[in-house]
């Protein structure tokens, strides 16, 4: 078929042995590539109810079929597994260059299972996988051990690409529930613990090494169109802001509409927004610009710190999220110190956003006569130190590192913490953002913003952000659209540039697809009919599609809440425009094998 290798890896650690298998095009037809294939293998080959850690449990890459082609926004990848945080689906994806040194090993996915007897790098190539021993890189960080692993392990092939390599830091090796898969130094599949899964199979890194490239439909057609995209979009406005701040814009804006969490969720804003704010970030710092490949929104920021004890630090970064997630939960009111605390995590390999949102829940534990841990608000030194305790699972840090729902349960601040489904939600608050609770309420991993971005049409005054009816529907349409991104797999931040019909348009001249917008809205539903099916498979029930209490018992002091009456509103709405039974269960027939 156009547009795909039509070929599986799956590759067994615990036999260190590989074996390349075809995929059947009404596999392929039916979910394309990405996010619809891989939850369909997962649904497939893992076993109901596995564990996160169980050799059993799939970790799964894959490219989308829009990857290496001239296609802008296409050079991501995601990772798909069962998630140790949460014990539900999860997905994530990273950007950068890697994702075109994966896709050139010629698979549409790659499928690993098992666990290795001691610890493993793996080079997969176009004609399958090799192991080597890592145990002189087990234990070191992120960057040491990408700059080191591609060094051993590139094939001498001179035919090859350009390689790449994903890796784990040492929180990925002590199994920390939301540690990260990391590429292009500063690039990551961030949420829901994948790098936990990779570490828990005993793989350090994996080298990508090969030249196959996808056959197109119509190449010459799709080298035009997209010139023309590009001719056409350049000087968009949403473009030209990602250009000129990326993410970091979003500080300024949710402040001041009042959705900026702050203080451990007790606040909609906080007084000291325009020290880090991404204004500020630029003036004083030296900030420029920094592209994945074929991208030219160049949404991120290579930074180099100017100011300060960390001056000479930089990084890639930050995003909005970990600037909410240090600056507004945990109160840090210097950008440089955000940025420290992003490169820690970076090297040590876990999620900001998780790790920012259990540090303060730990300050108001501490506040709270709890635990006797000396960690405070803006105290940048100890929630460094808890950091560190959390990647290497000493003293308070082993419970955190097993995620908010075991640490709450044990201080008995079940009511205080603040997740859905065992995930912690990005930097905007529902309470103002109610699409945005329905978001976090029903999206598979947990928490998620990325699943559908409904902060954007409630910003931009598409729909009012207290507004309950009609929100479900407009809801759902960001949400199909941005599953078949999920097939391709897009950047998120291509959204506005790709309506449906603009999909439409680049299926066809990627694959010959001839799939009109309504056969699209319906691939996208099954999609989300798959990832439901797994998740009430693993034990989901539909109490757990709510928010947390707080949310509802508990106003900002600007008086915004979302009741819990509201949020039945909208989830039995949702249930019902999806097709599922008012428990939230929807009917999948997985039809093709």
């Amino acid at each position: 078929m156009f547009g795909f290798y039509s070929r599986l890896l799956t590759i067994d650690v615990t036999s260190q042995t590989s074996v390349v298998t075809p995929l059947k095009p009404p596999v392929l037809e039916r979910y394309l590539g990405g996010k619809g294939l891989a939850t369909y293998l997962l649904l497939k080959h893992n076993p109901p109810g596995v564990e996160p850690f169980s050799p059993l449990n799939h970790l799964i890459f894959a490219t989308g079929q829009f990857c290496q082609s001239r296609v802008w926004g296409s050079s991501r990848f995601g990772v798909f597994t069962k998630s140790p945080l949460t014990d539900f689906y999860a997905e994530s994806y990273s950007g950068g260059r890697v994702p075109e040194a994966i896709d050139a090993c010629g698979f549409d996915a790659i499928m690993i299972k098992g666990q290795a007897a001691a610890p493993v790098s793996i080079l997969v190539t176009p004609q399958g996988a090799s192991f080597h021993s890592a145990g002189h890189l087990w234990g070191k960080q992120t960057f040491d051990t990408e700059k080191d692993v591609l060094k051993e392990l590139a094939s001498e092939n001179t035919t090859f690409h350009k390689p790449g390599a994903v890796v784990i830091g040492p929180a990925g090796e002590n199994r920390v529930s939301f540690a990260l898969i990391a590429n292009d130094k500063w690039r990551c599949a961030g949420r829901a613990g994948t790098g936990a899964v990779m570490g828990s199979k005993r793989i350090k890194a994996i080298v990508f090494h090969g030249s196959c490239r996808r056959e197109l439909f119509s190449s010459e057609e799709l080298k035009t169109h997209c010139r023309k995209f590009y001719s056409v979009n350049k000087e968009n406005p949403g473009v030209k802001a990602y250009q000129a701040m990326g993410t970091t814009m979003m500080v300024s804006l949710m402040n001041t509409v009042g959705a900026f969490p702050s203080k451990y969720w007790q606040q909609g804003s906080c007084s000291h927004w325009e020290n880090i704010s991404g204004e500020t970030f630029h003036k004083n710092h030296t900030v420029k610009p920094h592209a994945c490949a074929r991208c030219f929104m160049a949404c991120g920021r290579m930074a180099t710190i100017e100011k300060g004890r960390h001056t000479g630090l930089k990084l890639e970064g930050p995003e909005y999220e970990t600037i909410y997630a240090f600056g507004g939960l945990c109160m840090v009111d210097d950008m440089a110190e955000i940025v420290y605390l992003n490169d820690l995590c970076d090297r040590m390999g876990i999620d900001t956003i998780t790790a920012g949102n259990l540090c303060g829940l730990a300050i108001e534990a501490g506040q709270r006569g709890v635990i006797n841990e000396k960690i405070s608000y803006g105290d940048v030194d100890s929630i460094a130190a808890l950091i560190e305790k959390i990647t290497l699972r000493q003293g308070i840090g082993d419970l955190l590192a097993q995620g908010i729902i075991p640490a709450s349960r044990e201080w008995g601040l079940e009511d205080l913490a603040i997740h859905v489904k065992g995930m912690e939600p990005a930097g905007y608050d529902p309470r103002v953002l109610k699409g945005m609770g329905l978001t976090f309420g029903t999206a598979p991993r947990g928490a998620c913003h990325l699943r559908t971005t409904f902060y954007k049409p409630e910003i931009s005054g598409l729909i009012p952000p207290e507004a309950i009816q009609g929100k479900a529907k407009m809801l759902i349409d960001y949400e199909d659209r941005l599953n078949i991104f999920d097939t391709g797999i897009l950047c998120r931040f291509y959204r506005d540039l790709y309506p449906w019909d603009e999909l439409q348009t680049l299926i066809y001249l990627v694959t010959g697809l001839k799939c009109d917008v309504l056969d699209l809205k319906n691939k996208a539903a099954d999609i989300a009919d798959m990832t439901r099916t797994f998740n009430i498979r693993e034990g989901l029930s539909p109490q757990q599609d709510h928010l947390p209490e707080r949310f509802h018992k508990e106003p900002l002091p600007s008086g915004h809440a979302i009741t819990f009456k509201e949020m039945q509103m909208l989830l039995k709405d949702y249930y019902r425009l999806r097709g599922w039974d008012e428990n939230g269960i929807p009917y999948y027939d997985q039809g093709v094998s």
